[in-house]
This record gives C-alpha cells, sequence and structure tokens, in this order.
C-alpha cells in the first residue's frame, strides 16, 4: 500500500507543476494517467488555484500599473493652465501612496518569485533525487502557502 501512497503523491506533485505551468486539466490528467474529474478535486482540495493566480500577478506587473497611474495624474497636472499645474490634495495623496506601494514591491519578493524558486528547485532536485525530493516538497507546498496567506 505504500508503493501505491507515493505512486499518488508522485502523481499529484507533478500534476501540481504542471497546473502552475498553465496546462489544462486535460492536459495534465494526459500525462500523469488520470481522469480530468481526479485533477479538478485535487486543484480545488490543495488551493491550486489561488497559488496559480497568485503567480500570474507578478510583481513587475503591479508596478508597471502603479507607474501608468502616476504617468496618468502627472499628464493631468501638467494639462491644467500655468499657475495652476500642481496636486490637489487627493491627487497629492495618491501619488504618496502609489509611490510608497511602489517601493514595497520592488523590496519584497513576490510570491510567483517564489512559486518559481520552488518549481524549479523541486524540478532539479526530482532529476537529483527523487526521494529526497518526495521529503521536501510538502515543506515547499506549506511554506507557499504561508506566504500567499500573510
Amino acid at each position: 500500500m505504500v508503493a501505491k501512497a507515493n505512486t499518488t503523491i508522485d502523481r499529484k506533485n507533478i500534476a501540481k507543476t504542471l497546473y502552475l505551468g498553465n496546462y489544462t486539466q486535460e492536459e495534465i490528467a494526459e500525462k500523469v494517467g488520470t481522469t480530468r474529474q481526479t485533477i479538478a478535486r485535487w486543484i480545488k482540495q490543495n488551493d491550486w488555484e489561488e497559488l496559480r493566480a497568485s503567480a500570474s500577478i507578478t510583481p513587475d506587473k503591479i508596478i508597471a500599473n502603479f507607474q501608468r497611474q502616476i504617468m496618468e495624474i502627472n499628464n493631468n497636472i501638467a494639462e491644467r493652465e500655468p499657475g495652476n499645474r500642481f496636486a490637489t490634495n487627493a491627487e497629492s495623496d495618491t501619488l504618496v501612496k502609489l509611490a510608497a506601494a511602489i517601493q514595497k514591491l520592488e523590496q519584497d519578493v513576490g510570491i510567483s518569485d517564489i512559486v518559481n524558486v520552488a518549481i524549479k528547485f523541486t524540478n532539479w532536485l526530482r532529476a537529483t533525487d527523487v526521494e529526497v525530493c518526495k521529503t521536501i516538497s510538502p515543506y515547499l507546498d506549506t511554506f507557499i502557502k504561508s506566504q500567499i496567506k500573510r
């Protein structure tokens, strides 16, 4: 029975890696030798959807969006009559908050960075030592989930 449990864990870990790599449920099921319904159940039970969503929203994308917002505010200010080209209180407050958010994002390691490193490490370790990979994978999962809930 232990061999079957290990096989399920291996297939589940491979399925998770493929899911985070944006494979469809059908493709994953075919690659790991299970049904699409099983993959759907694993996704739901293990919060893979949240993990995948977190991985796809990178800090760089968020920073770029914030920078566009700052540029838009500055463009609105520049279009005003000479002598009135200054930020309102609301605009100043927004600019300060956006700048602080950008600074924080640039300093923090994003969840997508953590997930990407974990996937690369797991793939490397699987090729190096499958047994150690089986031991470490649950710890990586727990760590990633703890970072999502921060």
